[in-house]
């Protein structure tokens, strides 16, 4: 009897598992149907490609293509060696952001445009300029993200900024390229009365990534000026002078370009560069002498390319036995 019941009981409990791993597959089969059933979800939309740099200076608006005659984008970026995905630092940006509309959708979400701003110290130095004028410019680093936000577009690079002499310690060794257009006359002519253009190379120097690259673009005195004339104040630097800071502060010149040459620009030592295009500083207005201005067109430029050069330092030596 014992072992009857035993074997009763055997089968009872083989149903029951029989049974139960039938409705398990029934549940499984009944869950499977159902996600089948279920929609997808739709895939999110490819994020825009970055434009070209033709297609961005094709977008401009025509007051700026008006003058890509004379200030040649281009050019000029391509000699630079700016790119897509970069980080690029903007001495000097501007509130229109000529360069900064052209710079911000071209290097793309994927980059960073540093904008960079002269010391807060400096600007009380240039006369005329009033209180609120000043105080304005202490609140540069904050305003210009903001004014900039409409030029970045869908896919545009984000903004940061810091003044000369400020540079933040997360941004030492991280900028692609570093441009200096028409922006090294003022730091001249104010070095003598605070450093200005020593401290800003120096900051430039710590941007940069080892073997960035510094574009500079600058009014350019002939050589045989006087020294004391070309010393910034009167906008025009002379190559040599921009040669030798550079390298003292850690560069090599590694390129030059013509491109912006302008052999009709031949001011003499009463003339300023501001007489020039778009500027017409010296003609109040008079026709005469704007249409004397227009046939010399903008200024003679410098298109010089530097390369960053880490300094090597040298462990002591032990003296010779």
């Amino acid at each position: 009897m014992k072992n009857l019941y035993t074997l009763a009981l055997a089968v009872l409990s083989l149903a029951f598992l029989l049974t139960a791993c039938g409705g398990n597959q029934d549940v499984s089969s009944a869950a499977q149907d159902a996600a089948e059933q279920v929609p997808a979800e739709p895939a999110p939309p490819a994020a825009p490609p970055t434009p070209t740099l033709d297609e961005v200076l094709a977008a401009q608006p025509e007051d700026a293509k008006a003058r890509y005659p004379s200030r040649r984008p281009k050019e000029t970026l391509e000699f630079f060696e700016v790119k897509a995905g970069q980080v690029v630092v903007e001495v000097l940006p501007g509130p229109s952001g000529w360069y900064s509309k052209i710079l911000l959708p071209y290097i793309g979400a994927d980059g960073q445009l540093i904008a960079v701003n002269y010391a807060d110290a400096m600007w009380p130095k240039f006369g005329g300029w009033s209180e609120e004028q000043i105080n304005k410019m202490k609140t540069w680093t904050t305003d210009f993200v903001r004014d900039a936000e409409p030029w970045r577009g869908e896919r545009g690079a984000p903004v940061s900024t810091f003044v000369f002499g400020s540079l933040p310690e997360d941004m030492k060794g991280t900028a692609d390229v570093v441009l200096l257009i028409r922006a090294l006359h003022n730091l001249a002519r104010f070095e003598n009365d605070g450093a200005f253009l020593s401290t800003a190379l120096a900051d430039v120097h710590a941007v940069l990534k080892p073997g960035g690259i510094v574009g500079i673009e600058q009014h350019e005195a002939r050589e045989d000026m006087p020294d004391e004339w070309a010393n910034g104040n009167a906008g025009y630097l002379k190559r040599s002078f921009v040669t030798e800071k550079m390298q003292a502060a850690g560069f090599e010149l590694v390129g030059a370009a013509e491109f912006n040459q302008n052999p009709k620009d031949q001011p003499t030592t009463s003339d300023f560069v501001w007489r020039l295009p778009p500027s017409y500083a010296a003609a109040k207005g008079d026709a005469g002498k704007i249409a004397a201005m227009d046939v010399i067109g903008e200024s003679n430029r410098m298109m010089l390319k530097f390369r960053k050069v880490e300094t090597i330092v040298i462990a002591d030596q032990p003296p010779a036995a």
